[in-house]
């Protein structure tokens, strides 16, 4: 068995052990984490933890990585918008229409394919592939700021950074419908979807994952509302589920809103504006911006949203 040098993971939340690896470590699947497990690579006080087993939060574990393996995605010489980089990290404001990883209709042409070309051999292997170490994900028509580590070290500190909530995510949004208060929270457990694998929806309390939505309002007009939403969690479509779940779903949500469409919108009107982290080597605390682009302003303009 080849590993990569081990390393030490605390225990987020109670769960199944193959459940909280895949969700502690971003990039490491489900499958691949009942891999590791069936393998001896995850311990807990020197016995091998197995898949099923239940673990309690402040647990440590330490995990044994398998040796990166190369992938047969391709560096491509695809522009980026980097907002900030160093040596441990790189910040890219992605477009709307970009797909961060490789997938079946999306073979190449994708954030992976350019952060490949763009950082050469500087690439995060914590999840068992040689790929730059996507640390959070954002949907294809949702654009804004992502942040990627550039070696295992730095891939650990942001994941960890991800589980504490300490690793904050400002977004714009602009949805359907006024809200009677300034600003409110949305709690709610999310969980894939019980018959349509594509969807993500809330789900009764103590299924599912915490995630935790705070909205502000910016403006609202004629039953359009744009808001700003910090993720304290980060499960996937978290903030077009939760906004549906209260009645406000994102304008041009092809999914979770009424599917109807509207002029220059591709999608979802979602913009990640701000991301707020701790730098892995120096402890600095950051905050990068990214500006809202044309299509949000203009949309913004139409709708007479400031």
């Amino acid at each position: 068995m080849t590993t990569q040098p081990s390393f030490p993971l605390i225990v987020p939340e109670v769960g199944r052990a193959d459940a909280v690896l895949s969700a502690a470590l971003d990039g490491v699947t489900r499958s691949a984490a009942q891999r590791w497990l069936e393998e001896g690579r995850v311990t807990l006080g020197g016995v091998p933890v197995k898949k099923n087993a239940r673990l309690q939060p402040g647990q440590e574990l330490l995990i044994s990585p398998p040796q990166p393996q190369e992938l047969d995605t391709v560096p491509q010489d695809i522009p980026l918008d980097v907002v900030y980089e160093d040596e441990d990290v790189i910040v890219v404001n992605k477009p709307v229409g970009m797909v961060v990883h490789p997938a079946p209709g999306h073979p190449d042409g994708t954030l992976v394919n350019a952060l490949l070309y763009h950082c050469k051999e500087s690439l995060s292997g914590i999840n068992g592939q040689l790929r730059p170490g996507i640390v959070h994900r954002i949907d294809r028509d949702t654009s804004g700021l992502l942040i990627a580590a550039k070696n295992d070290r730095a891939h650990l500190a942001l994941a960890a950074q991800l589980q504490d909530h300490s690793l904050f995510r400002l977004y714009h949004a602009v949805v359907l419908g006024g809200f009677r208060e300034d600003s409110g929270t949305v709690d709610a457990p999310i969980a894939r979807h019980p018959t349509d694998r594509k969807r993500m929806a809330v789900c009764r309390p103590g299924e599912g994952r915490e995630a935790i939505t705070h909205y502000q309002v910016v403006d609202s007009h004629d039953g359009y509302t744009h808001l700003t939403c910090r993720l304290e969690t980060g499960r996937t479509h978290q903030i077009r589920v939760h906004m549906a779940h209260i009645g406000h779903p994102l304008l041009g949500d092809p999914v979770y809103g009424p599917q109807r469409p509207f002029p220059g919108l591709a999608g979802q009107c979602l913009h990640a504006a701000q991301l707020t982290f701790t730098h892995p080597a120096t402890g600095e605390r950051m905050t990068v911006e990214a500006p809202l682009p044309n299509w949000f302003q203009r949309v913004l303009n139409r709708l007479k949203l400031d």
